[in-house]
């Protein structure tokens, strides 16, 4: 009996260990691909559009997060006296309060002048980096650049070890102090994504520039939250706070190929690369329980008749935050010609079409507000009603009345608001630009 025992228990060894072994290697991030139709009309040339989600699941709260290293860049000029910088205060204590020992914490001030007001430091030291928030007052200009360059530098004193690197910036005002274009913003946010770093951009209030936070977000793939009341900045930075410190996995990139006869002609929503058939999409985290896409549309030479053909492959790759080790997910997508136009109207996804449209109006209405700020009010207006439009008819024509009547609706409203004879308030300006970022970046509602 005991001789069978010893033979039995390393093979019931060996069995769980090879039943477990494909789970233990499973990506983190599941890749998944789906399409706006599964089925196209055959010897059509056809636009298709490709949705590739990243899926990452709730992190247990037993699994021990990765640690942060985070840096605050917060405002201090003139226009941030009184009840705005008290609340700054106030948040900045409530994004300290929900770091551990483990986290980096530091602290950069700016008005016309940038000072280092917490070095990098273990959260930890609660008491005595509490003192210097305090401390801080209001005082001139604002040398935004300069600050937000601080800020990164700090970060990467401990840029090689395995944190989430992440830099928050809150301001008022306008960039006043230094480079203050927001293309000068967004080249220093494509920098600092190359390095790992993202910017979360916070503005408060009426007078701040949004183009300028939100293209600074945008390039290094931050967070952009337009605050118009002061006493809400506690409850944002704790919602910043809750997404830095799930993040599940770090310098993230989706590779989409696509085959001989289907050529990728944009991206929807994000910034991206197309390199020949190509697409190439980088992000900088990603965080347990949300998920995440982007959105490609092709050009699928014609089909024959009930052939199949492979229209895209798609891989990602990442480091998962929560074992620092590379790891890769991929899919594969692949479409039916038919002659019956009754198939190809079955086999539309309402899911695609409806991220679809929602980034399509997103993109209209910060088109629409470029061009109103730019003097071509009627253009502004001509182009949302024509997007509207084409959103309808395409809705229509896959059967999907109640996405057409929802989209109509919102755009006719947002053309009849651009075609006000009273200017747009500079908070609306805000609230659009702010509302399309985060549909194009699925960035929680908070």
């Amino acid at each position: 009996m005991k001789t069978t025992q010893r033979i039995l228990a390393p093979l019931l060894v060996l069995a769980t260990l090879l039943l477990t072994a494909p789970a233990l290697a499973a990506p983190l991030v599941e890749c998944d691909l789906s399409l706006d139709r599964t089925v196209l009309p055959a010897g059509l040339s056809q636009k298709a559009v490709i949705k590739v989600s990243l899926d990452v699941p709730v992190i247990p709260l037993e699994v021990s997060r990765p640690p942060v290293n985070l840096t605050l860049v917060l405002d201090r000029s003139g226009s941030m006296s009184g009840n705005k910088i008290a609340k700054a205060r106030e948040a900045a204590i409530t994004a300290l309060r929900r770091l551990g020992p483990q986290d980096i914490f530091s602290l950069v001030v700016y008005d016309h002048n940038v000072k280092t007001l917490v070095p990098p430091q273990s959260a930890a030291n609660v008491e005595w980096i509490e003192a210097r928030i305090r401390s801080i007052g209001p005082g001139g200009n604002t040398a935004l650049y300069g600050a937000v360059s601080q800020g990164a530098a700090e970060v990467r004193k401990n840029l090689y070890r395995p944190y989430v690197h992440r830099v928050v910036l809150l301001s008022d005002g306008l960039a006043n102090v230094g480079p203050s274009s927001p293309a000068d913003l967004a080249r220093l946010g494509a920098a600092l994504i190359k390095e790992g770093i993202s910017v979360t951009t916070i503005g408060i209030g009426n007078d701040f520039n949004e183009d300028l936070m939100t293209q600074l977000a945008d390039r290094s793939d931050g967070n952009h939250y337009f605050v118009e009341s002061s006493r809400d900045l506690p409850r944002i930075f704790a919602a910043e706070l809750g997404d830095v410190l799930s993040v599940a996995a770090r310098k993230v990139v989706i590779e989409i190929d696509c085959p001989k006869g289907v050529r990728p002609i944009r991206i929807i929503g994000r910034e991206g690369r197309i390199r020949g058939n190509r697409v190439e999409i980088h992000l900088n985290q990603l965080y347990g329980g949300q998920e995440k896409y982007a959105l490609i549309e092709v050009m699928v030479e014609p089909g024959r008749a009930d052939e199949t053909q492979k229209i895209a492959d798609a891989r990602c790759s990442y480091e998962n935050a929560l074992t620092n080790k590379k790891e890769r997910s991929v899919a594969v997508a692949q479409v039916r010609f038919s002659k019956r136009q009754e198939d190809v109207r079955r086999s539309a996804s309402k899911t695609v079409q409806k991220s679809l449209v929602e980034n399509e109006m997103a993109e209209a209405r910060d088109k629409a507000l470029d061009l109103y700020n730019a003097g071509r009010k009627d253009e502004a207006v001509r182009q949302l009603k024509e997007k509207s439009d084409e959103i309808s008819l395409r809705s229509q024509n896959l059967g999907f009345d109640d996405i057409a009547q929802e989209a109509e609706g919102a755009l006719e409203e947002d053309a009849a608001t651009f075609a006000a004879p009273a200017p747009l308030a500079p908070a609306e300006k805000k609230s659009i630009r702010s509302e399309s970022y985060k549909v194009r970046k699925q960035q929680k509602d908070y």
